[in-house]
């Protein structure tokens, strides 16, 4: 069985240097997952929220606070709940943190991209 049959996901920007040092741990490892260019075809919430659930964070640990839509749609107010920012990131999926990798029911944020390789290393 290869690594995509196996249920490898990574959610992926290919313009992020972090994104294209993950995917390429994973490849120099055999894996080869499937890709998810989230920019272009953004999750919806409910995908979010199942994100969430395999990483084990609130909404607020995806949210890339740097990003120009963090400060326009203010996201920091403390008062925002998980559904709020879940909707945001779904509208504006730049704001997700990146990048991801699932398998199954866990997931990592590849930040540093070497982290993917802890779920890798249970495939």
């Amino acid at each position: 069985m290869n690594a995509r049959e196996a249920g490898f996901v990574l959610y992926h920007n290919p313009r992020c240097s972090k994104s294209r040092q993950a995917l390429a741990l994973l490849r120099e490892r055999g894996i080869e997952p499937r890709i998810v260019h989230y920019l272009e075809t953004p999750p919806d919430a409910a995908a979010l929220r199942r994100l969430l659930a395999a990483l084990g964070i609130p909404a607020r640990d995806l949210l890339r606070k740097g990003e120009p839509e963090y400060a326009a749609l203010g996201l920091a107010d403390p008062a925002l709940d998980d559904n709020a920012l879940l909707e945001a990131m779904a509208a504006h999926p730049r704001l997700i943190e990146r990048p991801i990798l699932l398998h199954g029911e866990r997931a990592v944020i590849g930040r540093p991209p070497e982290r993917v390789l802890e779920l890798a290393a249970h495939r």
